[in-house]
C-alpha cells in the first residue's frame, strides 16, 4: 500500500507533550480558508510505500515521546491511516491526529472507536475565530481524549498557556515551521519584513489543483 507524504520529521516538540515524530499527511478536501498549510492540499505527490515509511519511522520510534498526525487531512487517506495507525500502536507510545472533519462526521469510524488513536482534534480551522488554547489554530476545534493514556499525556499540557513556540527546520533548499503559529503567518511575515527579509509561505498559495 502507498501513503502520500508531505513531510516526516524528528524530534518536534510544539505539537504535543515531549520529543514527538510529526507526520504530515499530503493532500486535504477540506481547504479551510486561511490555512497555513496550503502546500499540502494537493493530491497525488509524494506518494510512497507505506513499508518505506515505517523503515524510516522504526529509527526514530525507540527515542520518542509520542507521535502527531497531521496534514493535509489524514482522514482522505482512510486505508493506508488505518494501517500506519496499526503499526504505531505496537509500539505503545500516545498518538495524536489532527482532522478538519467534524466530530460528528468522524465518531462512527473505526479508527476513532478502535484505540488506535489516543487523541484527536476535530473541526476545521476557522480564520474568524478567536485562537486562545494550545495546540488549536482556532477555538471552534475540539479536543478528544480517545484512550485513558490519551488523557493522562495530554489533559495537563493542555491546560498550560497559549506560548509563541515553533520548531524551525532547516533544510539546504527551505525553511519550514512546526507548529501552531498564533494568528497564522501574519506575525512572522511580518516580522521578516521589518528585518528585511522576504518570506513567501503556503497562505499566499492561490493554485491548489
Amino acid at each position: 500500500m502507498d501513503i502520500h507524504i508531505s513531510r516526516v520529521h524528528f524530534p518536534v516538540t510544539t505539537l504535543g507533550p515531549g520529543k514527538r515524530i510529526g507526520i504530515w499527511l499530503q493532500g486535504c478536501t477540506i481547504h479551510c480558508k486561511g490555512c497555513i498549510s496550503m502546500d499540502t492540499w494537493q493530491f497525488n505527490i509524494n506518494k510512497v510505500p507505506l513499508n518505506d515509511l515505517k523503515q524510516v519511522l522504526e529509527v526514530w520510534l525507540p527515542q520518542c515521546d509520542g507521535i502527531t498526525i497531521s496534514g493535509g487531512e489524514p482522514f482522505d487517506q482512510e486505508n493506508a491511516l488505518f494501517e500506519l495507525l496499526e503499526f504505531l500502536n505496537s509500539y505503545k507510545t500516545n498518538i495524536l491526529v489532527y482532522s478538519g472533519f467534524s466530530f460528528e462526521t468522524l465518531k462512527e469510524k473505526e479508527l476513532v472507536q478502535n484505540g488506535f488513536i489516543d487523541v484527536l482534534i476535530s473541526e476545521p480551522y476557522n480564520h474568524t475565530e478567536t485562537q486562545t488554547k494550545r495546540l488549536l489554530g482556532s477555538d471552534n476545534q475540539q479536543v478528544h481524549f480517545l484512550t485513558p493514556l490519551g488523557k493522562r499525556e495530554f489533559a495537563t499540557y493542555l491546560e498550560q498557556p497559549l506560548e509563541k513556540e515553533l520548531d524551525i527546520h532547516i533544510t539546504e533548499e527551505t525553511v519550514w515551521l512546526a507548529g501552531i503559529p498564533i494568528n497564522g503567518m501574519k506575525e512572522i511575515t511580518q516580522a521578516g519584513k521589518d528585518n528585511n527579509v522576504d518570506l513567501s509561505h503556503s497562505q499566499a498559495v492561490t493554485k491548489t489543483k
